[in-house]
């Protein structure tokens, strides 16, 4: 960014004439090779996992030759079953979607972080910890989409349908939950230097506590008032429980053993710990343990890297058990969620705090949106049986 100011070019004109010209080139590559690059790619890896998560299908395959797209499960969800070119698209994350994410996330958040370049984020840790409601908000939200798939398993029209409910998917529903924390930052902001409050970050606080709880809400309304969705709260207090306990015991070894780890961020980075924390602890609950509430939901793994551990445990273990006694093949995956979290947060020392503590802080906030966002939906899905 220095080096273009020093050459009299804007970072956020440069930003954003990045952006178009980024999104003219993807276009008119689908536009001039559509079979190739839309279908092959954008629809394949990008778009067509999303219709098909938000309508429950197994997988959708697309028939270039014969212009058509259909629904399809089993062994019909691998290319190598039709006698033509097809693309199949189906729910979760591949590595190229993946690596596609991550690439426009780091872009979005230079985005971000150049909308937000001279604005006055401090007390910096009032405003992260007030950001956390609209995480777990992100997270509520996703459910409710999966409560909208499975009314639409039980012959119910959901309240929201595909395209509109593409919204509440990834990655859109980033986009989403970065809209309306954003207009309720600004909304405080405006609140504060009017005198209504002492600090902006009460009415932040506020009002993500408030969309998350409205949330909330309409999900235990919909247990209470049809047939296709449970309610089993014992879960999330598990998850919380185990989360939070294994979360301070970390924070509390590392202040004792590594102190530097934890020296800049203090309770920031215990939260970030404790985010990522229930992300692994929903995993490994969802995935090997769902019998110990008898909801007769089962569930498997969306993202490559959860597959990795899984395969790997398994094999290494030689099952799901143990000398004898079953421990479920997804359990390093918590170890994992709590390790990585302490291991990036330790890379936020006190010299890059002081001197970039608003980019410091959008790091730490998207880093925590990652881990605790889908970690809620897990948690959330599991508790509601959908």
């Amino acid at each position: 960014m220095e080096l273009l100011e020093r050459y009299g070019i804007s970072p956020k004109l440069a930003w954003v004439s990045a952006l178009v010209a980024s999104a003219l080139a993807i276009a008119g590559a689908a536009v001039a090779f559509t079979e190739r690059v839309y279908w092959g790619f954008i629809w394949q890896y990008f778009w067509g996992p999303v219709h098909a998560d938000a309508d429950g299908v197994e997988c959708y395959v697309r028939l270039p030759d014969q212009g058509q797209t259909i629904e399809a499960s089993g062994a019909n969800c691998s290319p190598g079953a039709y006698d033509t070119t097809a693309f199949v698209a189906e729910p979760g994350y591949t590595i190229v979607s993946t690596l596609g994410y991550i690439t426009v996330l780091v872009f979005m958040l230079g985005g971000v972080y150049l909308l937000f370049r001279n604005t006055d984020f401090s007390p910096y840790k009032q405003f992260f910890l007030a950001l956390v409601p609209f995480v777990l908000f992100g997270g509520a939200l996703r459910t409710v989409e999966d409560a909208f798939v499975a009314a639409l398993d039980a012959g119910a029209t959901p309240a929201l349908e595909f395209p509109a409910s593409a919204l509440l998917i990834s990655p859109f529903i980033y986009f989403t939950v970065f809209g309306i924390a954003t207009g309720s930052f600004f909304l405080s902001k405006w609140l504060h230097r009017r005198g209504t409050t002492d600090t902006y970050t009460y009415p932040l606080a506020t009002i993500g506590v408030g969309v998350l709880a409205t949330t909330l809400g309409y999900l235990v309304s919909l247990a209470l008032t049809t047939d296709y969705i449970g309610f089993e709260p014992t879960i999330t207090a598990t998850i919380v429980g185990l989360a939070t306990v294994s979360a301070l015991a970390v924070y509390t070894g590392a202040k004792r053993f590594w102190p530097a780890a934890n020296a800049a961020t203090g309770v920031i980075g215990l939260v970030v710990i404790w985010g990522h924390a229930i992300d692994g602890f929903a995993n490994v609950l969802a995935n090997d343990w769902t019998h110990v509430w008898n909801l007769g939901v089962n569930y498997s793994p969306k993202h490559p890297f959860n597959e990795l551990v899984i395969d790997t445990t398994g094999s290494l273990q030689g099952g799901d058990a143990i000398a004898g006694i079953y421990v479920g093949d997804t359990w390093p995956f918590a170890l994992i969620k709590l390790a990585i979290p302490l291991a990036i947060v330790a890379l936020f020392n006190d010299e890059f705090m002081e001197e970039s503590p608003r980019f410091g802080i959008m790091l730490l906030g998207a880093i925590i949106a990652v881990g605790l966002g889908p970690g809620t939906r897990d948690m959330l899905r599991f508790t509601f049986g959908i």
